[in-house]
């Protein structure tokens, strides 16, 4: 496979991509940012918990 059809297949795949959207119905994006949210606020709370010393 060469460098130019795999860049047309790339090209090809990324223009029908678009007609999509991308997202999926289920995904909520507040509830998607309020999850990763969580999880940070609790990798902070874990590592502060672990680094006592300061």
């Amino acid at each position: 496979m060469s460098f130019h059809s795999t860049a047309a297949q790339l090209a090809t795949l990324a223009a029908e991509g678009g007609e999509h959207g991308g997202n999926h119905e289920s995904l909520d994006p507040l509830v998607t940012g309020g999850a990763a949210f969580v999880i940070l606020m609790l990798l902070l709370w874990i590592t502060t918990r672990f680094n006592r010393d300061r």
